[in-house]
């Protein structure tokens, strides 16, 4: 079925997207593997085809369209390149909502600018040792000193916390309240007392460099305060629902990409003298898949332009959250099933969507936890 949720000008960006990995990303991606991270200068050459900021109105060095179908483009492209290690879903679509819609004036032109050419990485701080998707559990703490904030604490899982320079950190401003005594710091590179510890070995998405964040006795001055004084809680809401979207478009970009090298796979290989296309066991099997993806992409097509005219609700984006992930999930599982011992290589692309793919259904909200949300929303 033909897509109609794109214009040309958004298939024109595709283009730019695709020459932009073809020629920065896909000679250079082994190696950051290797390395556990990518470099410098991959961010600041997607600054330079501006491919970071889109949402940024242009006064601060944006794109200045608020337009998320350019996102899902982005972040469409990325996945069939397997190129999760350049997070700029990350930056542009989890923490760009932040600054754009809390930042103060001096904020935005002291943080934006640099936001918009890659001079300036950004990460989000929520999870802790003991505090995942429960943010009542939330230990980090900032004591009011007057001038600034005293911040002490510690948080892990961070993408981009090797690379970040700008991390947006969820702490505790008062003792009470639970969810409500939450606000947003800005914590800069270079602050004294902010350390970072080791960049996390992970089972997949080796170049994106995952790491432990530790606060001691950092002093954040005032002025670095997102948003309203302990509304952290409820800006966090605001914007999950647009961290889902983005990870739900992964999710069934991911899927029909690996059944579309599957199903060149299977026409190609050979088992018993023809090809393992011929067998009814495997046609049913893609036939299968390509019925789920064509299901779930109508429905994200749906919640992308929902998003887009501004009503996608939260429990909508926690649907195609979840369904699309495991539906991902699934399908690298059967996919590589039909690649037989080959999918098991590392240097086959559905070994690799395996593992990269495995934590989709995990940050952002678990399945589990999108369930919950849903399951509330009907029956309470």
């Amino acid at each position: 079925m033909k897509r109609q949720i794109f214009t040309a000008d958004h298939e024109a960006f595709r283009g730019t997207v695709r020459a932009f990995l073809a020629k920065e990303v896909a000679p250079h991606y082994e190696q950051w593997e290797r390395d556990g991270i990518v470099s410098r200068e991959a961010w600041r050459a997607a600054g330079r085809q501006g491919l970071l900021g889109l949402a940024v109105p242009e006064e601060y060095g944006g794109g200045g369209s608020a337009d998320f179908r350019y996102s899902a483009v982005l972040t469409e492209e990325f996945t069939r390149a397997g190129a999760a290690g350049l997070a700029v879903g990350l930056h542009n679509d989890i923490v760009g909502p932040y600054l754009t819609g809390l930042a103060t004036e001096e904020q935005k032109r002291r943080w934006l600018p640099g936001f918009c050419t890659g001079e300036i990485i950004t990460a989000v701080a929520m999870t802790e040792p003991g505090a995942g998707s429960d943010l009542q559990g939330i230990r980090t703490s900032a004591e009011d000193r007057g001038d600034h904030w005293l911040l002490n604490g510690s948080k892990t899982f961070i993408s981009n916390g090797i690379l970040a320079d700008l991390v947006v950190v969820v702490a505790r401003t008062t003792p009470e309240g639970g969810a409500k005594g939450l606000s947003l710091l800005v914590v800069e590179r270079g602050m004294a007392g902010f350390e970072r510890g080791r960049n996390l070995d992970k089972i997949g998405q080796k170049a994106q460099d995952t790491a432990e964040l530790f606060f001691h006795d950092v002093r954040v001055p005032k002025e670095n305060l997102l948003g309203e004084l302990h509304g952290g809680f409820v800006h966090l809401m605001t914007n999950l629902a647009q961290e889902r979207m983005n990870i739900a478009v992964a999710g069934i970009a991911a899927a029909e990409h690996l059944l579309e090298i599957t199903t060149a796979y299977v026409k190609e290989r050979e088992a018993f003298g023809r090809p393992l296309a011929k067998l009814q066991h495997v046609r049913f099997e893609i036939a299968e898949m390509a019925t789920e993806c064509a299901v779930t992409r109508a429905f994200l097509d749906r919640c992308i332009a929902e998003h887009t005219a501004g009503t996608l609700d939260a429990v909508h984006a926690s649907m195609a959250k979840w369904w699309a992930t495991e539906l991902q999930k699934r399908v690298a599982d059967r996919c590589l099933q039909l690649h037989g011992g080959y999918g098991y290589m590392s240097e086959y692309p559905v070994a690799k969507a395996y593992t990269d793919g495995r934590i989709q259904t995990i940050y952002g909200g678990t399945t589990e936890i999108m369930k919950e949300i849903i399951g509330r929303s009907l029956l309470s």
